[in-house]
């Protein structure tokens, strides 16, 4: 059983800031690749943003020099730092996690509750 518990959204003007937190709890041996997601009303869901454990990162283009990914592998906890924030950024963002359990072969992935980001103009 893992929980994946997102925090930090909210409604921020354009150009503000906000950053947001993940926390994987559970029956945890290990957290591989972690990443943000978003997804707003008529769109796709997509890939904002993905971190592995070794620090590997990768992001949209539509969000590269303003958000920043980043990791706390004592903590199983993966943040977006999200900075001069536009109306188009706009969606709930959802983080997802790689993890290796006690005992089990397979990794599995979980996914996060999801936290609302509105930016106004």
């Amino acid at each position: 059983q893992v929980q994946l518990v997102e925090s930090g959204g909210g409604l921020v003007q354009a150009g503000g800031s906000l950053r947001l937190s993940c926390a994987a709890s559970g029956s945890i041996f290990r957290v591989n690749d972690m990443a943000w997601y978003r997804q707003a009303p008529g769109k796709q869901r997509e890939l904002v943003a993905v971190i592995t454990r070794g620090g590997n990162i990768n992001y949209a283009d539509s969000v590269k020099g303003r958000f920043t990914i980043s990791r706390d592998n004592a903590k199983n906890t993966v943040y977006l730092q999200m900075n001069s924030l536009k109306p188009e950024d706009t969606a709930v963002y959802y983080c997802n996690a790689e993890v290796s359990h006690y005992g089990g072969t397979y990794n599995r992935a979980y996914w996060g509750q999801g936290t609302q980001v509105t930016v106004s103009s």
